[in-house]
């Protein structure tokens, strides 16, 4: 009986993962460019990192969460649903808030919710975020933000909209959480059970639920930024006017309050409507208590996660083009042991020249190596034969055009495949700035 991937992962195999490679690329160096540094954690952690910080009333740690027992031993552990947690936990316990602030650490990784799949949302899923510790000034909100704006443009991304919303501290908070209660206990016979559980501890959490009956009353409830102090109120107004100074478009959205407790003041959600229900692209915002409460010194911290396999579906529902991986540049057919061994001598060294060059393998005939550099869409390809080791020299074929030259295949296939890539970048440029214009650049128009 096959064994099958288990259900809500997915297999990425070569024919998609270069649109990965991309876009994890694209994601490092946009990072890199904000100041941003790597950091990787653990696949799992002490299920208490996550109790503690996510919030026991959150969906993900009451519903969502993968537990891992070992064999032996009492611990309990969770394998993560979220990056944020992880990365306080080691800069506590590795002493980076130590150091100059801001701290600024990305990560790409997987992680794990156990929740229905459906599109654009898995078991298994891969997550790119940004966090920011040891800056409270609105300026450190808005630099998060236009690192994902910066993304967006990169990538060309249309009918993304910023959602801007204000939950508050905790100070503000306990008298918004105050009128929340008095909101729902006058519909409490229509919550769901776990909404009812929800009331005492944090009934914000209410608002995050996917009941629709809940979702519905919902709708009415107070809203956080009527109750904001004026600390908040402040700072929430700063966001706003530095967003309008750089340009960058958004609308206040009353409803986002994200799905983990560990936020405060700014969240955020980038959302499109080009993949249905699972709107959100880009989701993050403050945690000024998350590292108190995770044993620290009370530091400010801000961040957001983006999922990589919903950012491409989003690419894929607007037609955005990933450039496709590196084609051959040359195949090298062969007959006979002696002319295989010179065709691994010739690729060695033309892939020293950093060209991605291919040989036979297979023993195949040398009507099947030509087949198979069609394959795999060589540019070129030139056979060994015992009269060519003799002479020196080989008829290189264009496979698209189908011309041959004959060549000293020792001393010219390096000059002449070079010469090549020139060629096409050359006409890559062309088709992009316009044949006129790479004409000019060229002097090539008097």
């Amino acid at each position: 009986m096959a064994i099958n991937a288990p259900r809500g992962t997915q297999d990425v195999t070569p024919s998609q993962s270069y649109k990965w490679q991309f876009i994890e690329s694209l994601l490092r160096e946009t990072a890199s460019l904000f100041g941003f540094k790597e950091i990787r954690t653990p696949t799992f952690e002490h299920i208490d990192l996550f109790c503690r910080s996510v919030g026991d009333t959150t969906d993900v740690v009451q519903k969502e969460m993968f537990e891992v027992k070992a064999q032996k031993g009492t611990d309990i552990y969770a394998l993560r649903p979220e990056g944020t947690a992880g990365v306080v936990r080691a800069s506590l316990e590795k002493g980076l808030l130590n150091d100059a602030l801001p701290l600024k650490a990305y990560y790409i990784i997987p992680c794990y919710r156990h929740e229905r799949p459906q599109a654009g949302r898995l078991r298994e899923f891969h997550q790119f975020g940004c966090e920011v510790f040891g800056a409270n000034s609105a300026a450190a909100d808005v630099e998060v933000i236009s690192l994902i704006d910066h993304i967006i443009t990169l990538i060309g991304l249309k009918n993304v909209e910023l959602n801007l919303n204000s939950i508050g501290c905790p100070t503000c908070r306990a008298e918004y959480h105050r009128a929340l209660r008095a909101y729902f206990e006058k519909h409490l016979n229509k919550l769901c059970p776990t909404c009812i559980e929800r009331m005492d501890k944090n009934p914000m959490r209410i608002l995050d639920c996917k009941s629709p009956d809940c979702a519905e009353i919902a709708k009415d409830a107070p809203v956080a930024i009527d109750y904001l102090c004026g600390e908040c109120s402040d700072h929430f107004d700063s966001v706003q006017k530095r967003l309008d100074s750089i340009g960058i478009k958004f609308k206040i959205n009353t409803k986002i309050v994200r799905g983990l407790d560990y936020y405060t003041k700014t969240v955020f959600e980038f959302i499109t409507t080009d993949i249905g229900a699972q709107g959100t692209v880009f989701g993050g915002g403050r945690y000024d208590g998350l590292v108190e409460q995770l044993g620290g010194k009370p530091t400010a911290g801000l961040g957001f996660g983006m999922g990589i396999e919903r950012l491409l579906m989003v690419m894929e529902a607007q037609g955005i083009e990933i450039p496709t991986p590196k084609e051959c540049d040359l195949y090298i057919g062969s007959m006979g042991d002696i002319a295989n061994i010179k065709a691994c001598e010739i690729t060695k060294q033309l892939r020293d020249e950093g060209f991605y060059v291919e040989c036979d393998l297979m023993d195949r005939s040398v009507k099947a190596q030509m087949k198979y550099a069609n394959k795999i869409s060589a540019k070129m390809s030139l056979i060994l034969g015992e009269s060519e080791l003799e002479t020196g020299r080989a008829n290189i074929k264009d496979m698209a055009s189908g011309e041959q030259k004959e060549i000293a295949f020792e001393t010219e296939l390096a000059n002449l495949l070079y010469d090549a890539m020139l060629a096409r970048e050359a006409d890559l440029l062309a088709d992009r700035i316009g044949e006129n214009a790479f004409a000019d650049l060229m002097g090539m128009n008097g």
